[in-house]
């Protein structure tokens, strides 16, 4: 661990599912009372990156913001480095910037762009944006792009963090040798330490979404997992991740009726020991000293990706039982 109090952090990921953004405000202002330090965003199909946490920023002027992911393929590093100047500034000091590869669904399928050589884009990326973000002029031919003398009318003071999501061995060194930070996803807690191991720095960060069903309805909780798992894990990049931690053989019926296009059979042919392993679930108390595992096998900063129940969506109480405080 990089810090003996990191493991005081605790994160929440918003906007929370079935919560309307500008319901947020009571929501982040509760959450320090509650435990929380952090609040993280994610970009798939709902809400972007920044934008929750520009309004967070103002609601809750203590918590720590962070973006899990920032797809380093749908913004050109310019425009990434100036949306992450213009968070920093608005709350100096509490801002992480969190890059990524995404997907070739996200990037390719939604968005048009060729999803080609993500190491390769990650790693300029991330170093166009921390040159940028710290007030130097970019110019230059990169692998995977040419910049041509950019540089930020106002870099903030101070720049940001940058954390790098990451999946095997590769892309942890990289987050371990480049970034403040890595983010992982998608994992069990026994899954950290070799995680850990291939960052190989020990003053780098290590950030985890854990995906949380606060219910004591196993089977409901399961189903909510099998249908997720099935969606991400599929991913060629996730799929090459739960191989290389050595759970590839559990999953092989998930990816053989997947390719067969039978999603409902992929969902169905997950394991139950795969599901509790990677979606923590029971009551929010038992789903809290879960998450504390994480914690002690070596991530600093946990963030929960909280899962609606079929009590409807998260409210104030139950984000309260699932804190820290």
């Amino acid at each position: 661990m990089t810090d003996p109090t990191a493991t005081a952090r605790w994160g929440l990921t918003i906007p929370l599912i079935g919560v309307p953004l500008a319901e947020h405000a009571d929501v982040v202002r509760a959450l320090p009372d509650f435990g929380y330090t952090d609040v993280w965003s994610a970009e798939t199909n709902g809400a972007d990156a920044f934008t929750p946490l520009t309004l967070a920023a103002v609601w809750e002027p203590t918590l720590r913001l962070g973006t899990a992911i920032v797809p380093v393929f749908t913004r050109g590093p310019a425009l990434i480095a100036m949306s992450a100047a213009a968070l920093a500034a608005a709350a100096p000091g509490r801002f992480v910037l969190g890059l990524g590869a995404s997907s070739p669904v996200i990037v390719g399928g939604w968005n048009g762009i060729e999803f080609d050589r993500p190491y390769q884009r990650s790693r300029d990326v991330l170093r166009v944006v921390r040159a940028a973000l710290a007030g130097e002029r970019v110019d230059g031919e990169f692998d995977s792009f040419t910049i041509r003398r950019f540089k930020l009318e106002q870099a903030p003071q101070p720049a940001p963090r940058i954390a790098l999501a990451a999946l095997r061995g590769q892309m942890l060194r990289l987050a371990g040798r480049e970034a403040d930070g890595a983010i992982l996803n998608w994992l069990a807690s026994t899954d950290v330490p070799q995680c850990v191991n291939a960052i190989g720095n020990p003053d780098t960060e290590v950030i985890a979404r854990i995906f949380v069903c606060p219910t004591d309805d196993a089977e409901y909780a399961r189903a909510v997992g099998r249908m997720l798992i099935s969606t991400y894990l599929t991913v060629p990049a996730y799929a090459a991740f739960h191989d290389w931690l050595g759970r590839g053989e559990r999953l092989a019926a998930m990816h053989a009726a997947w390719a067969a296009g039978d999603r409902a059979g992929a969902a169905a042919a997950i394991p139950d020991d795969v599901v509790d392993e990677l979606v923590v679930h029971g009551s929010p108390e038992a789903c809290r000293e879960h998450v504390e595992r994480y914690a002690a096998a070596g991530v600093d900063t946990p963030v929960l990706a909280v899962l609606p129940t079929a009590a409807g969506p998260t409210d104030l109480q139950l984000l309260r039982r699932l804190g820290r405080s």
